[in-house]
């Protein structure tokens, strides 16, 4: 390690736009997230990660990391609590994929040519359940778009009733963090939802329990799957009973990565007292000409090699989230 520099910092080598930010200030070891092991850490004073590194005391106990910084809206890979009573910083980047995540519902209602106006004449009702950073940004797109929006945000006790939402829905879609929601839409849940009723799930896999939604598989109408139990490995029987299905990518746009990869080096400049890093910003240079983003490519390349689950995300080719059309309508 150079003696001119604070000290080591141990990165997922899959963080965009990072390599070469950090170097004048630290050494930084590029890994992939899910081999990071204690060994790595031990002359780390920072650890940046995604979703795939278990970040607690198995990992992080004995080490010198003062910060454990993650580029994903979800935290629910780090022990929190136990970081805290170790003195360890934790930061994540709450709403960083937001716009990722709205434009991918929508291209997947476009792509089922689910339209606010059904053939009837009827508007369409979009129930939200979440209505965070991602859930709030849903409903205000589906609201622009025509569609009858209803809300409920479990965490917060706020909104429509979830009895109520479920059964007025005409499309529901998942936008809850797995603290405190886990196994959140089980029998009762699909029980109360209303009979050919569109599901999408681009929250966490673990609020879905897999077995209510394949009994339920018979009533529900179109279902869009983009988190899994148990990932990188999947449920086939879901992969199966899912009309839209792609391997956790929903939130992979160029600007919610920039946003992501942001928080985690101002983090860093925070921590450490590096006004430049605390007040950096990744630049990006957007397509003059952005293409529509066409989700059903991401379905079929899951379907191809489910196996590849996780090199479909590391090589993703991420999106420009202001196109919110995809190229063919399934009829």
């Amino acid at each position: 390690m150079s003696m001119s520099k604070i000290g080591k910092i141990v990165a997922d080598r899959a963080i965009p736009f990072l390599e070469g930010v950090l170097e004048p200030y630290f050494d930084v070891d590029y890994l992939s997230g899910d081999a990071i092991s204690r060994d790595d850490l031990k002359d780390a004073v920072a650890l940046l990660v995604r979703t795939r590194t278990e970040c607690n005391s198995h990992l992080l106990s004995g080490t010198p990391v003062r910060l454990v910084a993650t580029a994903t809206i979800g935290t629910d890979h780090i022990d929190s609590l136990w970081c805290s009573l170790s003195g360890i910083r934790t930061v994540s980047a709450p709403g960083c994929n937001s716009g990722g995540v709205c434009q991918y519902v929508f291209a997947a209602l476009s792509a089922l040519d689910i339209r606010p106006l059904s053939s009837d004449g009827r508007i369409r009702t979009l129930g939200v359940i979440g209505v965070g950073h991602v859930g709030s940004k849903v409903a205000a797109k589906g609201r622009e778009l025509g569609f009858n929006v209803l809300e409920n945000d479990p965490p917060r006790s706020l909104g429509l009733p979830l009895d109520e939402l479920l059964s007025s829905s005409d499309i529901v879609t998942l936008h809850i963090p797995l603290e405190g929601n886990r196994d959140f839409a089980g029998y009762g849940f699909f029980e109360k939802i209303r009979s050919g009723a569109c599901f999408i799930n681009a929250s966490r896999g673990e609020v879905v329990v897999d077995e209510a939604l394949l009994q339920a598989r018979n009533t529900l109408g179109r279902i869009v799957l983009d988190v899994w139990r148990n990932e990188p490995e999947l449920d086939r029987r879901m992969l199966d009973a899912a009309d839209i299905a792609t391997p956790h990518i929903a939130g992979y746009s160029i600007q919610g990565k920039a946003n992501g990869t942001t928080a985690v080096v101002r983090a860093v400049g925070e921590t450490f007292g590096i006004p430049e890093l605390a007040k950096y910003t990744v630049p990006l240079t957007l397509p003059a000409h952005p293409q529509a983003y066409d989700i059903l490519a991401d379905d079929r390349a899951l379907r191809t090699d489910p196996a590849s689950f996780e090199a479909l995300r590391n090589h993703y080719a991420y999106r420009d989230e202001t196109v919110f059309h995809t190229k063919s309508p399934v009829k």
